[in-house]
């Protein structure tokens, strides 16, 4: 059997090579930040300035991290060797849970392995057949996979339409619960949820709200507590998801954060917090670490807007087609899969570490190469990826001389 398989294996691989869809890992020879030593294919290590990290405010290599990081490894541990409701919680777990609550303005939150779990244990433990999940069309990926864990009815409307959410709203108008999920802010794409209005069709239609703040929490809405301050309405959604894997200094774990009640059936049902093992302490204590300096770092908010508009303006300047917005992700399409994957090998040539993505991690005919900000790009940073990209776009013809 395994001899079928791989050369049909094989075979499918060669395809997603010949059609650039073949994803390739490149080795970072040290710690993540604005510069990095990548080591190529040949073997051949070089310096590149990295444009396609979550590492918003600089905090993945930051010495308070690293501190706190080490300092709660020696006092509680290496790891728990178990789950929490067995022999798995500490004192600081609980500290991080209720630090998180008061960042973002929520009554309570459960802690999980990351992101991914948070959003592959909420939706099966709180809704049942009888309820209905109403979807963005270009949901993350692990909010896909959580929903599909579920029993519920499943409604997708299309990216950010309000219209065809309230359309979806009525075809569930018989479902015992309602949920309304998006992502706060869609990782491919930058788009910022219109939370404001979805919050009005759920009071409209007597729905539930789970925000994804993923690519959010520490640096959008004026105090970085994520999209709903942002709009101005952190009140009115019942449950936020997020990780510690972005601009809380990019390692692990995440949570699910919201109403007390749903938060407290969460610890009681939800499988992948009942099944693994607890958050280890050293992320842990680096998280809450990054909380302290998140809740702080208005200078690393307003370097990472400005760092941000420049980018986007030297590309729109230089003729590249952008997606409109002011989040620091900020895609280059270039629709054609190979020409994507081409001038991303071509822009590390140039010592730009960027990324192509493409189907499926996209629709097909929408490849991109989506580069990312950070507050530690200093502007020479930023005009070299820009000449970089100029460069490579008139060599490749995807810019026009």
């Amino acid at each position: 059997m395994y001899e079928r398989m791989k050369q049909d294996l094989e075979q499918r691989l060669h395809e997603l090579e010949t059609q650039g869809l073949y994803k390739i890992e490149r080795v970072l020879q040290g710690a993540q930040g604005p510069e990095i030593s990548v080591r190529l294919s040949n073997g051949k290590t070089i310096s590149a300035l990295n444009f396609c990290a979550n590492n918003y405010l600089g905090l993945a290599n930051r010495p308070e991290l690293i501190a706190a990081a080490t300092k709660a490894m020696q006092e509680w541990g290496y790891g728990l060797s178990s789950v929490r409701f067995i022999c798995g919680t500490q004192e600081q777990h609980r500290l991080l849970e209720q630090e998180l609550s008061a960042f973002l303005g929520t009554e309570d939150t459960i802690l999980f392995s990351s992101c991914f779990d948070a959003n592959g244990g909420v939706f099966e433990a709180l809704l049942d057949a009888d309820s209905a999940i109403l979807t963005d069309a270009l949901n993350h990926a692990s909010i896909i996979d959580g929903v599909r864990l579920c029993k519920a009815r499943r409604l997708i409307y299309n990216h950010m339409d309000m219209a065809d959410l309230e359309q979806k709203l009525r075809e569930a108008a018989d479902a015992k619960y309602r949920m309304i999920v998006t992502d706060g802010v869609f990782s491919m794409d930058g788009d910022i949820a219109d939370l404001k209005s979805i919050c009005d069709l759920a009071d409209q239609y007597d729905a539930l709200v789970l925000v994804d703040d993923s690519h959010a929490t520490g640096f959008i809405g004026p105090h970085g507590r994520g999209t709903a301050e942002h709009w101005n309405i952190q009140d009115r959604v019942d449950l936020i998801t997020t990780t510690f894997g972005k601009a809380l200094g990019g390692a692990s774990g995440g949570c699910v954060s919201g109403r007390r009640e749903l938060i407290q059936w969460l610890r009681q049902k939800a499988r992948p917090y009942l099944f693994s093992n607890t958050l280890a302490p050293a992320i842990v204590g680096a998280t809450r670490e990054a909380l302290r300096i998140a809740a702080e770092a208005q200078d690393l908010r307003n370097q990472l807007a400005r760092n941000t508009m420049r980018f986007r303006r030297a590309m729109e300047a230089a003729g590249f087609t952008i997606r409109q917005g002011h989040h620091p992700i900020v895609p280059i399409m270039l629709g054609d899969e190979k020409l994507a994957v081409q001038m991303a090998k071509a822009l590390l040539d140039e010592g730009i570490y960027v990324i192509a993505f493409s189907y499926p991690v996209v629709p097909r005919g929408l490849a991109r190469i989506r580069v990312q900000l950070s507050a530690v790009h200093t502007d020479e940073m930023v005009d070299r990826c820009v000449a970089a990209f100029i460069k490579v776009g008139k060599a490749l013809g995807a810019l026009k001389t």
